[in-house]
């Protein structure tokens, strides 16, 4: 007698409440391992590995390649404990799973669990049968309705994501008039979509015999329609907010940065590690971070407090295939040039393999952005919520500049600080903006605060 155990899409941490299915890595009747990677999925920040807690057989997977699902939705069922294998569900559940993500695990309380027991014949390498269900499932919900009588829900909506109760408030959508169409109920985008639809036919079939059709001159014309989901979403959504909630003002200025090169060509040709020059950015920042704190903060909104915080967690744009992601350099302020050259290359490379956890995409105090790697001298970028400002870096070109009361050509970058005018005044944005353009002109400013 073998056990079917369901397997839902975990808690990814985060606040992350769905995940699409990039890519499958086992298939109906494939054997598993407890903790072996069974799906592949990409999330609004990285590209995760799932790892199934139990070990036995593959009878089902929910979802196809490309499907976006819930947390808590089921991934697939494993069969336990055949007659063909040792232990059973019971057993492989004390054992235990050594990899857990958030909110799941063997060793999460059972209550997170459901079994379905079942009849399983394993038998010449055949793939087993679909599992039967006992007890009987609840008879599946029904179809989509936006009938207002009867309500759907009388009590709390089943929604687990966010999105979708936006998007049902953004448009209208009572969600307790809904059936889910989920797990258990469960209302999915799909269902709120499912709704606007037969409410727009409906209001289409209502005003036909009367409309009057609208030049096809002045009609929208029908583009390709990208959806603004995953990585593209949560960017759109993070910017969304920042440009709502913070008052933002920048200010730039020219810098002759022709000495910092130097500094970083002497570093090299010592031998050891090379050091780079975002390294080196970054050290500055840490420098005038801590003269200046108030730009190393964020606002409290609903206590109406600006609170300052006593590392620098550097944030660095990063422009990858799928996008552009914020991976976090920690304690940027410990690190010397050395240490923080290893980890921005190590972040890179996760960010443009699609590594990155979500630990790393998230917790900045203060961003650099080196836009100068686009050919670009300026920008006025959006401020990484809920951060308090953004440090950018223009290309580095050789330009005529007057040094020491003589006209020479110099490699002049132009940096710009975007900041948030709640946490600050223009003299210490100013006093923070000079300080960093000093120490590029004049890296021996670095030492008195070493």
């Amino acid at each position: 007698m073998a056990q079917v155990l369901e397997f839902k899409l975990p808690d990814l941490g985060e606040g992350l409440t769905e995940a699409e299915i990039v890519r499958w890595l086992v298939a109906v009747g494939d054997v598993v391992a407890i903790d072996q990677p069974v799906v592949e999925v990409e999330t609004a920040k990285a590209m995760v590995e799932v790892p199934c807690p139990y070990g036995g057989v593959v009878t089902a997977r929910f979802g196809e390649e490309g499907t976006e699902l819930p947390v808590g939705a089921p991934l697939i069922t494993v069969a336990v404990g055949s007659p063909d294998q040792v232990g059973t569900a019971a057993e492989t559940e004390a054992e235990g799973s050594g990899n857990v993500l958030v909110g799941y695990g063997t060793q999460a309380p059972a209550r997170r669990r459901r079994r379905v027991s079942a009849q399983l014949t394993v038998a010449n390498g055949t793939a087993p049968a679909a599992p039967a269900p006992a007890p009987a499932p609840a008879p599946a919900p029904a179809p989509v309705s936006i009938a207002p009588e009867p309500p759907a829900h009388q009590g709390p909506v089943p929604v687990i994501s966010p999105l979708v109760r936006k998007l049902a408030r953004d448009n209208g959508v009572d969600l307790h008039t809904l059936r889910g169409t989920g797990p258990d109920g469960l209302i999915l985008r799909a269902d709120v979509e499912a709704a606007l639809r037969v409410e727009a036919t409906a209001a289409g079939e209502a005003t036909a015999p009367s409309e009057t059709p609208a030049p096809t001159s002045t009609a929208r014309p029908e583009g390709t329609r990208i959806p603004l989901k995953g990585l593209r979403g949560a960017v759109a959504e993070k910017l969304s907010r920042s440009r709502r909630e913070i008052p933002d003002a920048t200010c730039w200025v020219d810098a002759d940065a022709t000495e910092l090169l130097r500094a970083r060509a002497a570093m090299n040709a010592a031998g050891g590690p090379k050091i780079s020059l975002v390294a080196l950015l970054a050290r500055v920042c840490a420098a005038a971070l801590a003269r200046f704190p108030e730009l190393n903060s964020y606002v409290d909104t609903e206590a109406r407090e600006i609170v300052q915080l006593p590392c620098v967690h550097l944030g660095f744009a990063a422009q990858t295939e799928r996008g552009l992601v914020v991976p976090v350099v920690r304690d940027a302020h410990t690190r010397d040039a050395e240490s923080l050259t290893a980890e921005f290359a190590r972040l890179t490379e996760a960010a443009r393999a699609g590594r990155l956890t979500p630990g790393e995409l998230t917790g900045g105090t203060f961003t650099l952005n080196n836009y100068g790697v686009f050919g670009v001298d300026g920008s006025t970028p959006i401020i990484n919520h809920p951060e308090a400002a953004m440090l950018g870096v223009g290309r580095i070109v050789p330009k005529p500049w007057v040094h020491e009361g003589e006209l020479a050509v110099r490699q002049v970058v132009q940096l710009s600080l975007t900041f948030d005018h709640r946490v600050c005044d223009g003299g210490t944005a100013g006093g923070f903006l000079r300080y960093v353009a000093d120490c590029v002109e004049q890296p021996a400013v670095l030492l008195r605060t070493v």
